[in-house]
């Protein structure tokens, strides 16, 4: 029976999307893995998300809290804001009081990936004071370490992302994902996929 693996975003401006994405094409790659790309609910309201010209979500599914308990392994990307997630992301996982009490996310793999607006901005707090959240849950948290290889030692341009997992600059929201930052999401997703499938075989 194939892993099941849930990659599970939010996005405002769409550059957490386009890493969730390229994550769910790499983990794909893999055989013998099912996956499905879902986002979570947003929480303000459209005035306020025209105000700050954010645009239209996409047509990706949104997922509820009890629909976690469903995959197998779990990737969550979301933006940064202080160097820590998202509200909107924040306030999905505190409606997982619920499979929190059943403990039914437990000994569950989990990775992480993000976006920060600046290179100081958070691209290791983020993912670092996010883990809290898969610690009580007991979900085992998967991070890609330097299995991208070189691309983990990119000095002469810009690059998003850490040994945490894939990463992102939005800057002032025109910077889009590098082509590096890219294939470093598709590397995320197919190294957990990976070990994902390890964990459903041994089960």
């Amino acid at each position: 029976m194939a892993a099941k693996i849930y990659v599970v975003y939010y996005s405002m401006y769409g550059h957490v999307e386009k890493l969730a994405e390229e994550i769910t094409k790499g983990a794909s790659s893999v055989e013998g893995v099912e996956v499905k790309l879902w986002q979570v609910p947003e929480t303000l309201p459209e005035e306020v998300l025209g105000k700050m010209s954010a645009p239209p979500k996409s047509e990706v599914p949104i997922i509820q809290a009890n629909d976690l308990a469903e995959a197998d392994g779990v990737l969550f990307g979301f933006p940064t804001r202080f160097g820590m997630m998202a509200a909107q992301f924040k306030a999905f996982l505190d409606a997982t009081g619920g499979l929190w009490r059943t403990q039914q996310l437990a000994g569950k793999p989990a990775g992480i990936f993000y976006s920060t607006g600046s290179q100081g901005g958070g691209q290791e707090t983020t993912p670092l004071t996010a883990i809290t959240q898969l610690v009580h849950h007991g979900m085992i948290f998967v991070p890609i370490g330097y299995t991208f290889g070189a691309g983990m030692f990119e000095m002469e341009n810009v690059k998003g992302g850490s040994p945490y997992g894939a990463g992102t600059f939005a800057g002032d929201g025109s910077r889009q994902p590098t082509r590096l930052e890219l294939e470093q999401a598709f590397h995320q997703g197919k190294y957990f996929a990976g070990i994902a499938k390890k964990f459903k075989g041994s089960a």
